[in-house]
């Protein structure tokens, strides 16, 4: 089911490992949100283990792209609107978090303990 819609998003995602588990990992999100239910911003994802994906981090979440600044938030192509998204990989509590008290309360959490993103292998914040 290939919808023709408006919610046209690209993700990006960090990582210390230049892998084939990044490819996996984005090209399961894009099939999911193209042939299942759509993603959008603040949504969490099941990840799972993919692939060379060794991690504590078995879920994900879509976020602005805060660290690259609003210049990489909308960009329009051919008179559409593309919405580019960081997905972070969060644990399974920290999906829970946001579930109970919302997605900015899980933002929040990330800039007090000041997370590293890029380490996969963290532990839970919550």
């Amino acid at each position: 089911m290939d919808r023709d819609d408006n919610n046209l998003i690209e993700l990006i995602t960090y990582s210390k490992n230049l892998d084939k588990s990044r490819v996996e990992l984005l090209t399961l999100n894009a099939s999911f949100h193209r042939n299942s239910e759509p993603l959008n911003l603040h949504h969490t994802v099941v990840v799972g283990q993919l692939t060379d994906f060794d991690t504590t981090c078995d879920h994900g979440f879509i976020s602005l792209p805060y660290i690259e600044g609003e210049e990489l938030e909308i960009i329009n192509l051919n008179g559409r609107e593309i919405h580019c998204y960081w997905f972070i990989p969060i644990t399974e509590k920290e999906r829970d978090y946001k579930i109970e008290f919302g997605c900015d309360a899980l933002e929040d959490l990330f800039e007090e303990k000041q997370f590293d993103y890029l380490d996969e292998q963290r532990r839970s914040l919550v």
